[in-house]
C-alpha cells in the first residue's frame, strides 16, 4: 500500500485498515510457524504497511 493511498483514507478506514492488517498479520506468522507460508517477506511488506497507516494516524492526532 503506497502512502498517497493511506492519506486520501478518513480515520475510520484507518483503523479499520489497522484492525485488519493486524489479524492478517497474525495469521501469516502462524502460517509461517506451521511451515505453510510461501513466502515470508509477505510479513515484512505487512509490518511496514502497519507502521505507514500508524504513523498517519499519529500525525494526524498531533495536528488535532
Amino acid at each position: 500500500m503506497k502512502v498517497t493511498e493511506v492519506r486520501e483514507m478518513t480515520d475510520e478506514q484507518l483503523l479499520s485498515t489497522l484492525k485488519e492488517f493486524k489479524s492478517e498479520l497474525f495469521a501469516l506468522r502462524f502460517r509461517h510457524e506451521t511451515g505453510q507460508l510461501d513466502n515470508p517477506m509477505q510479513i515484512n511488506l505487512l509490518k511496514k504497511d502497519i507502521a505507514r497507516v500508524k504513523t498517519i494516524i499519529r500525525e494526524r492526532n498531533l495536528d488535532a
